[in-house]
């Protein structure tokens, strides 16, 4: 893991300064899957569009294979030894990661009936679990509906990750670490990101599965 992270501020030395912050979200999220929970993802616009890929990143093999749990290809075949079969060969390992925007009649149904503003936290509400784990993604970190669902986690005793630009925010008070990415234009602060967030992604596929 040390390595991966090493690789990444060899290739943005910008991000250096926030080096220590990446490793403390990475342990955050290896404690949480080795006691069999889950990432919540949050963001808004090319930040929805940021969780939606951390999503497929985690849910798959991102770079190092990622294997099947103990015991369930066997279960597969047992199951129906003909599909069975099929699935052993093409399924792969899993990260659970759920990406809070991606739920349109839910949330349009909540923003409709409820509070706009509350639609991630309703999701945090309703999937959140002690152990489990809420990444917020706000270039200004000032986001109310990321701010809410940050509440929301806490409330839940779930770990609270931000993903910010630079400057202090609001975020940062609820969350565990926050990383606050040296940029402060909404576009700069995005193409931070998501070297970031691979980052993250390798370094945990490396813990389980390297």
């Amino acid at each position: 893991m040390k390595k991966i992270l090493d690789t990444l501020i060899e290739r943005y030395p910008a991000l250096d300064c926030v080096r220590e912050q990446i490793w403390t979200a990475a342990q955050i999220l290896v404690d949480s899957y080795a006691a069999e929970g889950k990432l919540l993802i949050a963001g808004n616009g090319g930040s929805a569009a940021d969780a939606e890929h951390i999503v497929g990143e985690m849910m798959k093999t991102f770079r190092i294979p990622k294997t099947l749990p103990e015991g369930y290809a066997e279960a597969l075949i047992a199951s129906d030894p003909e599909m069975g079969a099929v699935l052993r060969t093409h399924l792969q390992g899993a990260l659970p990661a759920i990406a809070l925007d991606g739920h349109i009649s839910l949330s349009t149904a909540y923003m409709n009936d409820c509070e706009p503003l509350l639609c991630f936290a309703q999701q945090v509400n309703g999937y959140g679990r002690s152990g489990d784990v809420f990444l917020g993604i706000s270039t200004s970190g000032n986001s109310r509906n990321i701010l809410y669902a940050a509440v929301a986690s806490r409330a839940r005793e779930m770990k609270v990750i931000g993903l910010t630009g630079a400057r202090d925010n609001r975020l940062e008070r609820y969350a565990d670490v926050c990383i606050k990415v040296p940029a402060t234009e909404t576009y700069k602060v995005q193409e931070l990101h998501l070297p970031v967030y691979h980052c993250l992604c390798m370094m945990v596929e490396k813990h389980f599965f390297g």
